[in-house]
């Protein structure tokens, strides 16, 4: 609980009120948490009810804004720049190239400023007796203790995100050479070299990014994978594709960090088990983000977690658990840790706290999709293959290699691999994984088809205009059909683009 400094007769008397239960706000609906998930629900829910509160503690605007998706794409911009001038030699264009740290990382600030002060805009219009600046925590009497104050809400969301993951020794032992996605943006110029460790979504990226300005990465993994892709092949071919730019340590064991003359240093176990040294600038951990719901004190609101501190018997359209007033959104659910994701719960939850349900309206639940924006980019769209394997579906796999595709070669992105899963029986695609050019709107394109049940066919009838990447897609269609034998017209499964 927040507390002021200089603690009044004003603060004493909160505080024996909190003592003595005295309740000094009974609302409707009581929202805690303003990221994306909480901001959603509280402009859905407003519209119909008056009676509400939001509750936050650290900053109004959103982990996407502020430490996560924004700020990492500005970094990812300029890596793509630095990228494209150092290795244009092939097209005929040539010069010296020079990367001004400091203007890399004061353009990736001011558009992530710019970015959050439109989020905090929003927030300011908001009325001020609805907002409340201050950390929340539930009694044992499910009442809100936030300030001084004690709330009663005939229903709460909980919307409190997530906060990096780093381990308790790794922190105390690499004290101001420790980086997580919280803190790396604030960086006022690239460092020389950085260590990052765990090969998901935040490490590739940054790993990937940061290699490409110049500074000298290793990037450490506990297995064999990247970017959590479940195809072994596109898991293959993606680890080639990025190698081209970053030093892999994928399968090693770090046995101890820390530092040793003003240097981080990681000690680890190979992937064949011998020991090897890193020693280096700085340490960025990117092993993955965890929810903080557990210190709320959500098991006093009837809330019971898993083993992995997730909320059990979750709604996922609106993130309701069980039949209690109490819903887990966004992050905070650990469920799918996805900005869209997040906002749509928070839309479908700030709907159903609507006064008996009037003009509710609930999402559906999007199909799982995830992007990694890498070059190449790495996306999973829809079933996994490890899914569908378990589902003991009948399928074939539609493949196409960037390799030979004429607009990915005309542009030297020809690095790529893309898998299809479709259904034998009903031609109708079930997911995709690939590492591939302009995997962002290949994930899309296959998203919409799985949302929509279109056909394999249906998808063939669409033009696909030449000369374009997204051709690479009929290529994989087409050997979908292929395999198929369904008596449509195929054109050769192979396509080159030209």
């Amino acid at each position: 609980m927040t507390k002021n400094n200089n603690f009044s007769c004003n603060d004493a008397k909160k505080e024996n009120a909190i003592k003595n239960n005295q309740i000094s706000r009974h609302v409707s609906v009581a929202i805690i948490g303003a990221g994306t998930a909480g901001q959603n629900a509280f402009r859905q829910a407003q519209k119909t009810t008056e009676n509400i509160v939001i509750i936050n503690d650290g900053f109004w605007t959103t982990t996407c804004a502020t430490v996560g998706c924004m700020p990492s794409k500005l970094l990812i911009a300029a890596a793509e720049r630095a990228h494209d001038a150092k290795n244009s030699a092939e097209f005929g264009v040539s010069g010296d190239i020079n990367i001004d740290g400091k203007q890399v990382m004061k353009r990736v600030q001011k558009l992530r400023d710019d970015f959050t002060s439109g989020v905090q805009r929003q927030v300011s219009s908001w009325d001020d007796d609805k907002k409340i600046d201050g950390r929340a925590k539930i009694n044992q009497d499910g009442l809100i203790e936030v300030n001084g104050e004690l709330i009663k809400a005939d229903k709460i969301i909980i919307a409190t995100g997530s906060l990096p993951f780093v381990p308790k020794a790794w922190a105390e032992n690499l004290k101001d050479k420790l980086l997580t996605s919280d803190s790396v943006f604030e960086l006022s110029d690239l460092p020389k070299s950085l260590a990052a460790i765990g090969a998901g979504a935040i490490g590739l990226e940054l790993a990937q990014a940061f290699s490409q300005l110049g500074v000298a990465v290793t990037l450490f993994n506990r297995t064999q994978t990247v970017g959590g892709l479940g195809d072994d092949k596109i898991n293959d071919h993606a680890i080639d594709c990025l190698s081209k730019d970053v030093v892999m340590k994928l399968g090693c064991d770090i046995k101890d960090v820390g530092i040793h003359d003003d240097a981080a240093f990681i000690r680890y176990n190979d992937s064949d088990g011998k020991a090897q040294d890193w020693q280096g600038e700085l340490v960025l951990v990117a092993t993955g983000r965890r929810n903080n719901i557990k210190a709320l004190g959500i098991e006093n609101l009837g809330v019971e977690l898993d083993d992995k501190e997730r909320p059990k018997n979750l709604n996922i359209n609106t993130g309701q658990i069980d039949d209690l007033d109490v819903y887990v959104i966004g992050d905070a659910n650990a469920h799918l840790p996805l900005l869209h994701v997040a906002s749509d719960e928070g839309f479908s939850a700030g709907s159903e706290v609507c006064p008996n349900n009037l003009g509710a309206y609930i999402r559906p639940p999007a199909i799982p999709m995830s992007i990694i924006f890498t070059t190449p980019q790495i996306a999973n769209v829809g079933q996994s293959l490890q899914d569908i394997k378990d589902n003991n579906t009948n399928f074939v796999i539609g493949r196409v290699d960037f390799a030979k595709q004429g607009r990915s070669r005309i542009m030297d992105v020809n690095c790529g691999l893309l898998h299809i899963y479709a259904c034998k029986e009903t031609d109708r695609i079930l997911g995709a994984s690939m590492v591939a050019p302009d995997a962002e709107y290949l994930a899309h394109i296959l998203a919409i088809a799985i949302t929509n049940q279109l056909s394999v066919k249906q998808l063939l009838d669409a033009p696909f205009y030449h000369p374009t990447i997204l051709e690479g897609l009929r290529t994989a269609l087409r050997d979908i059909q292929s395999q198929m034998q369904i008596p449509h017209q195929v054109e050769g499964s192979e396509d080159t683009g030209f």
